[in-house]
């Protein structure tokens, strides 16, 4: 699987939060994603947001969405290691991903860390027609909202609809499991 990560942090760049409206605290009821709209169309993204808000997890989520079709045009084969004929069709989604301890991307610097970390577990992943694009980016958390997080983007593409989001799920299933330490690649 392809997976890559940068820096977004200062000036215009977007910003993690945690209180906004229509905010569903997954933490509590980690089984309770499977209600959440954004999971309706695609079961692995409610999976993968009640293993990420699972007691035992390293993080928490904030927010999600799911594009169900993006504009071939808008993607790079290469970049999902597909073949052209598995290029024809877009999917993709994103998970805000916050730290379960304050300990744990206490600074860009450990959160880089953490995110080579993935990506290399996530490079292990024998899994084509898909990538994870991880964003390092502020997040207000506490009050004095010096906080970091991680913007997780999941494309996947395909010959068809159905192939793109089933390479989808799988995208998101490792995924899961690389951060949750379920990965048997570490």
């Amino acid at each position: 699987m392809e997976a890559d990560w940068e820096f977004e942090i200062g000036g215009d760049a977007p910003v993690i939060e945690t209180c906004w409206p229509g905010f569903v605290d997954l933490r509590r009821a980690p089984e309770d994603a499977r209600l959440l709209p954004e999971a309706a169309g695609l079961p692995a993204m409610s999976d993968a947001l009640a293993k990420l808000n699972a007691a035992a997890s390293p993080v928490w989520t904030s927010k999600c969405d799911v594009w169900p079709l993006i504009d071939s045009a808008d993607f790079d084969p290469d970049e999902l290691d597909a073949p052209p004929e598995s290029a024809a069709h877009g999917t993709g989604c994103y998970i805000d991903l916050l730290p379960r301890s304050e300990q744990q991307w206490r600074t860009p610097a450990v959160t880089a860390v953490a995110c080579k970390r993935i990506c290399g577990l996530l490079h292990s992943v024998p899994v084509r027609c898909c990538r994870v694009d991880l964003i390092v980016r502020r997040a207000f958390i506490t009050p004095d909202g010096h906080d970091v997080g991680i913007t997780a983007y999941l494309t996947a593409c395909g010959a068809s609809l159905a192939d793109a989001a089933r390479a989808l799920q799988d995208a998101l299933g490792a995924f899961a499991d690389a951060l949750c330490g379920d990965s048997t690649l570490q």
